[in-house]
């Protein structure tokens, strides 16, 4: 069976309450042998942890988004370093800036997305990047921080993080992995009417991306507008094969190795 990852997926939300042991088991059954739960903010981080230390496969990444930047206290850093401590945390995220929402003033966006920056930088967890209409303000401060990394001889800077679900054009893709970031592919590229993110898609090299559902959100065809879920991951590696014109076992082990390299999760067996 081919082995799949799903490298961006909010199990600890709660529209997996109620059946999260099917979800997980129908994840298995299609080849999903890797999972990453990110957290939005401190309960949710928590919660990835807590799903993590249940399901082997799992694993979290803990982080406050730029939407949830409002339930940001003084002591949020040092409750996010308990968590960093775990085993299974193998990133900072879900974080970066969300200009689409405008839940969140801009400057308090950016000044916690700075600080979990210096906590993934002390920690060497990558980060996991949301981006929304933020890339013209959000790449300078990646280019910035990965400057830093590299000169304080940091590992991070050869691994530094994963934009996920990328919608910005092939310029900021290229610039991104140029600083060592992988782009991350989601559901949407399987839309009839994503021509762009198909084209993105094609452009970018395979070593470059790995493969995410985002799950709940942004179900791939054909089941756009249904709650998305770990399972169909496949989908967008089929998708990605067929933009890319590889056989579908070509694809899956060079986003396997990529999944492994940025998160350090053992391959599967």
């Amino acid at each position: 069976m081919i082995a799949y990852q799903d490298t961006h997926c909010h199990l600890n939300l709660n529209q997996f309450e109620n059946d999260l042991e099917q979800v997980i088991y129908r994840a298995q059954q299609e080849g999903v042998d890797r999972i990453l739960v990110p957290g939005i903010d401190l309960e949710t981080s928590r919660k990835a942890v807590e799903i993590s230390e249940k399901y082997e496969f799992v694993y979290a990444a803990v982080g406050v988004h730029p939407n949830s930047a409002s339930t940001w206290q003084s002591n949020s850093i040092e409750n996010l370093k308990e968590l960093i401590g775990h085993p299974k945390v193998v990133a900072i995220g879900e974080i970066g800036l969300d200009y689409y929402r405008n839940y969140v003033e801009p400057a308090l966006q950016k000044e916690i997305l700075a600080a979990q920056m210096a906590l993934a930088a002390e920690s060497s967890k990558p980060l996991v990047i949301h981006n929304r209409n933020a890339l013209p303000d959000l790449m300078p401060l990646l280019e910035e921080w990965v400057k830093s990394l590299q000169r304080a001889g940091n590992k991070l800077a050869n691994k530094p993080g994963v934009l996920h679900s990328y919608e910005g054009d092939v310029v900021a893709a290229n610039q991104a992995i140029q600083l060592g970031f992988y782009i991350g592919v989601a559901g949407p590229v399987t839309f009839n009417n994503a021509k762009e993110r198909q084209k993105i898609t094609r452009e970018i090299p395979s070593q470059a991306m790995i493969a995410e559902t985002d799950s709940p959100f942004f179900a791939p065809h054909p089941h756009r507008g249904q709650r998305n879920e770990p399972a169909w991951v496949s989908l967008v590696v089929q998708k990605i094969a067929k933009l890319k014109a590889l056989s579908l076992e070509e694809i899956a082990i060079t986003l396997t190795n990529n999944g492994n390299q940025l998160f350090g999760w053992r391959s599967s067996d």
